[in-house]
């Protein structure tokens, strides 16, 4: 069964909503009901008219948890029976270590996050407990202090500032710089990624927030984690194991994916923008990130139509399928709803922004703005970066 244009296009119009290129609408009409809720989660956009049950915050919790502990299993156990030569062992390390470095994304992006905004479980008290366990464990922040600059963040008056944890994530660890070319940026970052000194660089920040932090029985409760995980990996003979299985997609994994995934959540606007501050620059700041693209506008009848909707859904189904899983977890494609609407109807995410899109955003001066494919939307960053003065950062 197929959506029909019909139940499409209608709603746009009549809401005054300026009709633009949209791939999931071409998605809807091109492609069977079924897949449908499949692209929903993929790309983070739903089919116009689809209708989705409410969702729990506790789900993204059991979300996290299981992708871990499955993750951390999966390598585990591809690690300890398979030989270096088996290409299985490959083959279920590269699933277990995507599964880890997902859930570990959640952690990060949903849980962590939305425990400052006090929207994950029902009292301060509690989400502040989970807030702080999470940064003790996996190495963040100290949980009070991370709330204090992610609200920061949230004010248009402190965006793009040296008060910014955005402007500090790219300028003080990434070291990226504006009135760079784009190829100068992205030659920048790509060896970055590769360089064992920045993600010591990286990883000492970290610890250093989180394991001395200002608070001392915060710091106990990660140092006897993290003891009690190396000692008790040193007494079995599992410590290359446990490095591999578990370090690494906590340290180094997940440090990329944070790159990729701060460079784009923000955009730099015109220096105008920022200058004015405002709603303008909250607009003109944050865009949604879609994995995804066009699907084929050609028969699958024919040859050259098989080869194109073959291309498409081997890209949907390998580097989309990737950058959902490793980058863009959680509501981060939806980015730009959470600093619109900070702390509403966050685990409804998809449908939440969709239909305040189609609502025309009241109380903001703009709509929404999206790009569609993580890479475009960091180059497109890169772009502005560009664009935009030698010392706007200082």
């Amino acid at each position: 069964m197929h959506v029909t244009s019909e139940q499409i296009r209608p709603a746009p119009i009549e809401l005054g909503v300026p009709m633009r290129s949209d791939p999931r609408i071409d998605m809807a009409l091109g492609l069977p009901a079924f897949v449908q809720p499949f692209l929903t989660w993929l790309t983070a956009k739903p089919a116009p008219g689809e209708f989705a049950p409410p969702r729990r915050s506790i789900t993204y919790v059991g979300e996290a948890i299981g992708l871990t502990v499955a993750g951390t299993g999966v390598s585990t156990l591809a690690l300890a029976f398979q030989t270096p030569a088996s290409p299985l062992l490959w083959v279920a390390l590269f699933v277990g270590l995507l599964a880890t470095s997902s859930g570990l994304g959640l952690f990060q992006v949903v849980i962590f996050h939305h425990c400052s905004h006090g929207t994950v479980f029902s009292t301060r008290a509690r989400n502040r407990l989970v807030g702080r366990l999470v940064s003790a464990i996996l190495l963040f922040k100290h949980f009070d202090l991370y709330q204090k600059e992610h609200m920061l963040h949230h004010n248009a008056n402190k965006l793009f500032t040296d008060d910014d944890e955005f402007t500090d994530f790219v300028v003080g660890i990434c070291d990226l710089r504006t009135a760079l070319n784009r190829r100068e940026l992205w030659r920048h970052l790509l060896l970055l990624l590769i360089s064992p000194w920045f993600h010591a660089r990286f990883l000492s920040k970290r610890i250093k927030g989180s394991l001395n932090s200002f608070e001392r029985s915060h710091n106990l409760i990660g140092i006897a984690f993290w003891a009690t995980l190396f000692i008790g990996a040193a007494l079995t003979h599992t410590l290359t194991i446990v490095m591999i299985a578990w370090v690494l997609p906590v340290t180094v994994l997940l440090q990329i994916a944070t790159v990729f995934r701060i460079l784009c959540e923000h955009r730099l606007p015109s220096i105008e923008i920022i200058d004015q501050r405002g709603k303008q620059l909250i607009c003109e700041a944050t865009a949604g990130v879609f994995p995804g693209g066009f699907p084929p506008r050609r028969n699958a009848r024919s040859l050259g139509g098989v080869l194109a909707w073959g291309g498409w859904w081997a890209n949907m189904l390998t580097v989309q399928l990737f950058v959902r899983l490793f980058v863009l977890v959680g509501d981060a494609p939806c980015h730009d709803f959470h600093h619109r609407r900070p702390g509403k109807r966050w685990t409804n995410y998809v449908h939440a922004r969709q239909s305040d899109l189609d609502a025309g955003c009241p109380g903001f001066p703009a709509n929404y703005i999206e790009t569609w494919g993580l890479f475009r939307a960091v180059d497109e960053n890169f772009a502005a970066m560009a664009r935009a003065p030698a010392d706007l950062f200082g």
